[in-house]
């Protein structure tokens, strides 16, 4: 195996200055955030929630330009029959941050959580807290899996070295630098990281665009030179999925604790939503260059190239077309720019995973549901730990699953289906409850994975109105394998059938308990009975002495050491500065 020196030097120079940027935010921001009350774990979760407009738009947009991002942008410009009209990721996720920031970032910032998670808990209790955070944990484990993964493969194109050492020695740099600075060190070598990926591809693309095996590739979007034209198009029959799958990114993509992480760092409700619009901006600007080359790799001879007689399609390659074009059409220095900036985009969204889901075991599981007495010194060594374990459990998953992909399909899709109606509910519903959200749960789990998922080779058991059977040729082997496509938008049913379970049963379950229908002995998960009753609340500060406590009558808890968990949910600084109320307090601790 022929080692490229130069590629190699290229790469150890930029992990080198990754690694120094993340120990140097460390130790810039080593007390930054702690307070009076000496909340380190905070500081490491959320930041001290002191990040500013510049180094936060930047960290909220390298969170979604990740691998996966450019990479998956690229492949779909470039495969036919699918064409930049099924490029979906550049525009879904644009808007999914426009939705959060309009929707969603004002009231979580203002009420002071520190995670995604906190609100499902202070409603719902913490079991239910819990089972929410299997899908949450799922889609950041299987995302982090595959973009590493995918570095992996795009290392071994252009640098011919090992997969599982570039793999292994790119999670231990991203685990390093997380486990020492947390969000500090995720955030400033974002910045760097940004920079890297914007002129890593901006200095390939003229050089691709002007070698002579690639066509005009303002004639070739219209016409077909080499393959069909990469605008591509949406057939009458798949209008449906087309719209399912735009869904799915739209609203699907802002139910992540990497986003919310960002949100509740910022200083400010205000800010929190400037930095949603900022990056929704940044994620278009940023997939110019990856639709670009993913156009060159459909305009181009590859029987003129150093490729091969046979395109990237038909080697079953058009997942790494954004790394054959920067390897084979521009020169050997301009391409080791862009390997810098693939690398870049990757660990980019790695780190974020690794610490977004070991901020939500540590606070949700750990510290709320098992240990409360749990001291800040305690919490920030759990933190440090789930790091390291979560992160060599990507690791381990991108180098022994093959299935790594469908994984994150499926978890992505369940978050989507599960966690993002869910949220609807504790944010904008008034009056939903355990029972609901159980029953949400269930439902649209059910109906997801009923629909079957072709990537794990999930067969499934409920077909949706106009599925058909289609054909997957694999050119290398000659394989051909059958698979059920549901054309149907069942995604987004099973995400609105789950919305409405929620909202139905927790009101159901009110009247009943309520109207004495039902014993109150019955409400086992205390979600509708026992909701009232004052024993159960946290110590707080009441203003209304009715059985009804709702948000507006919770008088402001000023934070102390030692404070009550209802407590650690108030943020002083916000109540001061947009007026809100602190949150209700905890209910249903069982």
């Amino acid at each position: 195996m022929t080692i490229h020196a130069e590629g190699l030097v290229a790469i150890v120079i930029f992990y080198l200055l990754i690694l120094f940027v993340g120990i140097w935010a460390a130790w810039k921001n080593k007390n930054s955030g702690v307070g009076e009350s000496g909340d380190r774990s905070e500081s490491i979760m959320v930041g001290g929630r002191d990040i500013g407009l510049f180094v936060g738009g930047f960290t909220m947009t390298a969170t979604w330009v990740g691998g996966g991002y450019i990479n998956g942008t690229a492949e779909y410009v470039y495969l036919p029959d699918y064409g930049l009209a099924w490029a979906q990721a550049p525009f879904g996720y644009a808007l999914s941050l426009v939705v959060g920031g309009l929707f969603f970032a004002k009231p979580m910032r203002s009420r002071g959580y520190v995670t995604m998670l906190d609100p499902f808990q202070q409603l719902y209790g913490k079991r239910m807290g819990g089972l929410l955070f299997i899908p949450a944990l799922m889609g950041e484990i299987f995302w982090s899996a595959a973009i590493l993964s995918a570095l992996g493969a795009t290392l071994s194109v252009i640098v011919d070295i090992n997969i599982n050492m570039s793999v292994v020695i790119s999670a231990l740099i991203a685990i390093f630098y997380t486990l020492v600075g947390g969000l500090y060190s995720v955030a400033y070598t974002d910045v760097v990281q940004l920079f890297c990926i914007f002129l890593g591809l901006w200095i390939s693309v003229p050089f691709a665009l002007s070698n002579p095996a690639v066509a005009d590739i303002s004639i070739s979007a219209k016409e077909a030179i080499y393959q069909s034209p990469w605008l591509g198009k949406i057939e009458p029959e798949d209008k449906w999925l087309w719209a399912d799958n735009f869904c799915l990114l739209m609203l699907g993509g802002i139910p992540w604790q990497v986003y919310f992480q960002r949100v509740l760092s910022a200083s400010s409700a205000t800010y929190a939503q400037v930095l949603s619009f900022l990056a929704a901006f940044g994620c278009l600007v940023m997939a110019v260059p990856s639709v670009l080359i993913g156009a060159i790799g459909a305009s181009t001879d590859w029987n003129q190239t150093s490729y091969g007689s046979l395109p990237p399609k038909d080697k079953d390659q058009s997942d790494m077309i954004l790394p054959i074009v920067l390897q084979h059409l521009c020169p050997p220095y301009v391409s080791f720019f862009g390997l810098g900036a693939v690398s870049a985009a990757v660990m980019s969204s790695a780190d974020s995973s690794i610490l977004s889901a070991s901020s939500m075991f540590a606070r949700n599981i750990y510290q709320l549901a098992f240990r409360q007495s749990a001291s800040d010194w305690e919490i920030v060594w759990v933190m440090r730990i789930t790091i390291f374990v979560f992160g060599a459990l990507a690791t381990a998953m991108a180098l022994l699953t093959g299935s790594v992909y469908g994984l994150w399909y499926l978890s992505s899709d369940l978050v989507y289906v599960i966690i993002f109606p869910q949220l609807l509910s504790v944010l904008f519903i008034k009056g939903t409850n355990t029972y609901g959200s159980v029953a949400a749960y269930v439902v649209g789990l059910l109906l997801r994975i009923g629909g079957g998922e072709p990537y794990l080779k999930l067969p499934p058991f409920i077909y949706y109105p106009g599925w058909v059977t289609q054909e997957r040729v694999h050119h290398l082997t000659g394989d051909v394998e059958h698979f059920v496509q549901q054309r149907f938008p069942f995604k987004t049913m099973s995400m609105v059938a789950s919305f409405l379970a929620n909202v139905a049963v927790s009101y159901l379950t009110k009247y009943l308990f309520e109207s004495g229908m039902w014993s109150h002995k019955y409400d086992f998960l205390d979600a509708v009975v026992s909701k009232h009753s004052k024993e159960i609340m946290d110590k707080a500060t009441l203003v209304s002495n009715h059985d009804n406590i709702i948000l507006s009558e919770m008088a402001p808890v000023k934070q102390v050491l030692g404070a009550s968990l209802a407590g650690t949910f108030t943020n002083t600084e916000i109540l001061s500065d947009d007026g809100a109320s602190s949150p209700e307090a905890f209910h249903n601790e069982d």
